[in-house]
């Protein structure tokens, strides 16, 4: 049976996302979405305990026997950095692990529109990138406090769990820390990030009432500060938070996102036209007075219009980066209709047809 750097040379060589050590299934790699077996041979419980020896440390070991599961951050010279995450499932030891590419991409590169670098000029606020799993949220994040690192002077604080790129200091300076190794959870290090003395602030995950008022409270306070949800959308994305809090606290969270929220960018990854890789379809809402009114009054159904007719202020919807990507031959039109939420839209928008929903009437472009 393979050494786990036999396994993890053969998925970062194959341009793997995700490696899944299961017992009783030879090594299974996910390559442009899809899971592909390797080797012949099954994962023994024995073979599962070895690479589990390999991975934790004496600290998280014993977390993991209390827990049943752990997060940890793993570097392997040569090969790059990993996140991982060791699972007890049918009584024996489970490991997934996540590639983490080691070189931070530019928002070129990444196919992601102009308006990310407005995003990363914002001196104050709450920005949230959403979407499902592996669905490059980490990848984005690290792309826009890249940006702000070249072009401002400025401290950036995150809190992460675990580590995933690293950022050298180059404009601005910046301080990464890993929540079980430096600092307790989210809550201490965030109370304590006030104090240190913080211009823009990324929270890995937004994943409870505390974290978002934790959040918010730094964004009234003048800082910029960034998280993730997983949302597949901006109108979920405000859904999802107010499921976070009872119902009699509604209106105030609603009030307060009117207020400090400034910008959610939603991604799906679509199967590139060329059947390698894939690329980001994305979108964007922009926290202007309209749709803060909209949220203020709970009128989230009226959000993907008000995002369609603010082309203006940066705000695309993901039909609008689908017809971007289609035209492009970034992605194929059937490609693009599976993953639209609306696709008799999009076909219509791939022919220049618009619906003019505000008006009632069609617009030809």
């Amino acid at each position: 049976m393979a050494s786990l750097e036999d396994v993890l040379g053969y998925a970062v060589k194959h341009g793997a996302s995700d490696i899944h050590l299961c017992v009783g299934s030879p090594p299974a790699c996910r390559i442009d979405g899809k899971i592909r077996f390797f080797g012949d041979e099954d994962l023994t419980p024995k073979k599962n305990d070895e690479y589990l020896a390999e991975i934790l440390d004496d600290k998280h070991r014993k977390e993991f026997e209390e827990m049943g599961d752990t997060d940890v951050a793993l570097s392997i010279p040569g090969l790059g950095r990993f996140r991982v995450n060791c699972l007890m499932q049918r009584s024996s030891v489970g490991i997934i692990m996540r590639h983490v590419k080691g070189k931070i991409m530019a928002f070129e590169e990444l196919n992601l529109p102009n308006t990310m670098e407005r995003i990363g000029m914002e001196r104050r606020g709450l920005c949230l990138i959403t979407g499902t799993t592996g669905s490059g949220k980490s990848t984005t994040l690290a792309a826009i406090i890249d940006y702000i690192n070249r072009n401002r002077r400025e401290h950036i604080i995150t809190l992460e769990d675990p580590i995933e790129f690293l950022h050298q200091n180059k404009k601005s300076l910046v301080t990464q820390r890993e929540i079980t190794i430096d600092t307790k959870d989210f809550k201490t290090a965030l109370r304590a990030a006030m104090r240190e003395d913080p211009d823009v602030i990324l929270i890995g995950e937004m994943r409870d009432a505390e974290t978002f008022q934790a959040s918010t409270s730094a964004a009234e306070t003048g800082h910029l500060v960034f998280s993730t949800l997983h949302t597949t959308n901006a109108m979920l994305t405000i859904d999802r938070i107010m499921d976070m809090f009872p119902m009699e606290q509604h209106s105030q969270i609603r009030s307060q996102l009117s207020l400090q929220l400034k910008y959610t960018v939603a991604q799906r990854l679509i199967p590139s036209f060329d059947g390698n890789g894939r690329v980001a379809a994305v979108e964007i809402m922009y926290n202007s007075p309209a749709i803060a009114a909209l949220i203020r009054d709970n009128e989230l159904k009226q959000i993907p219009n008000a995002i369609s007719a603010g082309r203006a202020d940066g705000m695309q919807t993901f039909n609008m980066s689908l017809v971007g990507l289609v035209k492009n031959e970034l992605v194929k039109k059937e490609e693009a209709l599976n993953f639209s939420d609306n696709p008799d839209e999009l076909s219509m928008n791939l022919e220049g047809i618009y619906l003019a929903s505000s008006r009632g009437g069609i617009l030809k472009k």
